[in-house]
């Protein structure tokens, strides 16, 4: 069984930070499996650009080594391999100065003005703006670009409001693409078929039925060479404004009239507004930071953040722990527990619905305990949606139950390989397709609800508190849904 393959039309991609890590293990290799699959057409091409000194057969032997890395080695045959690094090209830019952008101005003028142009921003978001600026007043835009921006948006809402406004100087807001690639995630995109193509939840989908919500983004690694960044950002700026945040929304939201980009981007805006405000009046009750200490993971000893950074101190959280709730008819009084961190038990990432306790059970005490109903979404690995539901164990001897599973892992429902979330977005860029990307007013409104957290964080000097590399974060992050007479769900 093969996936529809949609094709596009032609394009240039322009990859600002294009020898960079993004590039390197995401990029490259997500459009390399888009060609391989006939998706991209003859004559598109893939220019790199940095200020690094790179020949465009310097650039592609980059590339070949991306791909022997970050691609399977069943899907890299020879003649795949050259028709996609035929495609590539570099131009040596330099971001802030002049260097360069004649020379890549030349380039995409010799394939004319009539082909899209994406422009992929993988670079820090300081350069963001100056590179926005230059597409336009150096005449490299044209009436079909697309300008691809990656997260963070901002570091506040202040510095997020400045930075649209930036951009927005120089291109509409329907060609500014903010990439989440979470939204990307074949669960995610099942998530919306699971609720809006069956009838079967969507009448359940409340507070009448659903007792609570739990998200979780667990990461095994640490720092990973991203040291200068996160120690800005830390695990709220990283994760939740945006990753999580649009997890809420896409469990949260009200139906929209059509799957179309606004009438989906209207309805995530209604949850960001809605969410109950978190500051000093309520912080330490319904939030946890913490940071990682030396401990084990992944079968051997490993460092504590501090010595990871290389600094002898610093306040920034690698774990955060958050109780939400949603202030609207639907969802009124339904908490939804969310948690991230770096150094966990496990790479892991899953959003679990669990429905109300049945009101009364018919059964002998030893049937056994009869579990809540979940709904298990599991985005990585191993993608796929399991219902827990209660069954009689097969076999004589009496009624005895049992919590189990419907099981629907896609590779192994399917059959098919299971497409990096960066292959479909990179592909809705050249579609113009903004269902499953950000918009402006999105992105300030998440920041709107967590600059009052930072805010009271910093106010009452609640410094992270230290979890053991290897565990589940803080113990008070149990304590957070334990106190509710819940539980974190247990990874199965």
């Amino acid at each position: 069984m093969s996936s529809q393959i949609i094709p596009v039309e032609i394009f240039d991609y322009i990859v600002f930070g294009g020898n960079g890590d993004l590039a390197e293990r995401k990029l490259l290799p997500a459009l390399y499996h888009r060609d391989l699959d006939g998706q991209i057409p003859a004559g598109a091409r893939i220019i790199g650009a940095s200020r690094t000194a790179l020949s465009d057969e310097d650039y592609r032997a980059f590339a070949q080594k991306a791909l022997d890395s970050f691609v399977p080695a069943g899907d890299l045959t020879p003649t795949s391999v050259e028709r996609f690094l035929a495609r590539l090209h570099y131009r040596q830019v330099d971001a802030r100065g002049d260097g360069g952008w004649a020379e890549l101005k030349s380039l995409l003028d010799e394939a004319g003005d009539d082909r899209i142009r994406a422009f992929y921003m993988a670079v820090s978001p300081a350069l963001f703006s100056d590179i926005a600026s230059r597409i336009n007043t150096l005449g490299l835009a044209n009436e079909r670009t697309r300008l691809v921006v990656e997260k963070p948006v901002g570091r506040d809402l202040e510095s997020a409001k400045r930075l649209n406004a930036l951009i927005g100087e120089h291109f509409r807001e329907d060609q500014v693409f903010r990439i989440d690639h979470y939204l990307g995630k074949e669960t995610v995109q099942n998530l919306m078929a699971l609720r809006f193509a069956n009838m079967l939840y969507e009448p359940l989908w409340n507070s009448a039925f659903v007792d609570h919500v739990q998200i979780t983004v667990a990461e095994s690694v640490g720092l990973e060479g991203r040291a200068g960044y996160y120690n800005t950002a830390g695990a709220m700026r990283d994760m939740v404004q945006n990753h999580i945040l649009q997890l809420v929304c896409l469990v949260a939201l009200e139906p929209p009239s059509a799957m179309d980009a606004d009438a989906l981007r209207d309805e995530k805006l209604k949850i960001l507004r809605s969410l109950k405000r978190i500051d000093d009046s309520n912080v330490e009750h319904v939030t946890v930071r913490g940071q990682y200490r030396a401990g084990a993971s992944n079968g051997g000893a490993v460092k504590g953040y501090l010595e990871d950074l290389g600094e002898p101190s610093s306040d920034i959280e690698t774990f955060v722990a958050i109780k939400a709730e949603i202030n609207n008819w639907r969802w009124a009084g339904v908490p939804f527990y969310i948690r991230t961190g770096k150094r966990l038990s496990e790479r892991m990432s899953e959003i679990v619905v669990t429905f109300r306790p049945i009101p009364h059970s018919i059964f002998e005490g030893s049937a056994g305990h009869v579990q809540q109903n979940q709904l298990v979404m599991r985005l990585q690995p191993d993608e796929g949606v399991k219902q827990w539901l209660m069954i009689k164990d097969p076999g004589p001897g009496g009624m005895r139950l049992r919590h189990v599973p419907l099981d629907m892992t896609f590779a192994e429902s399917f059959h098919v390989r299971n497409p990096d979330a960066y292959e479909r977005l990179l592909m809705d860029v050249i579609r113009g397709n903004q269902t499953l990307f950000m918009r402006r007013d999105e992105v300030e409104a998440a920041w709107e609800w967590v600059d009052p957290i930072l805010k009271a964080w910093e106010g009452r000097s609640m410094k992270p508190q230290g979890y053991t590399s290897g565990t589940w974060g803080p113990s008070s992050s149990i304590a957070l849904i334990e106190r509710d007479g819940r539980t974190w769900h247990e990874p199965d």
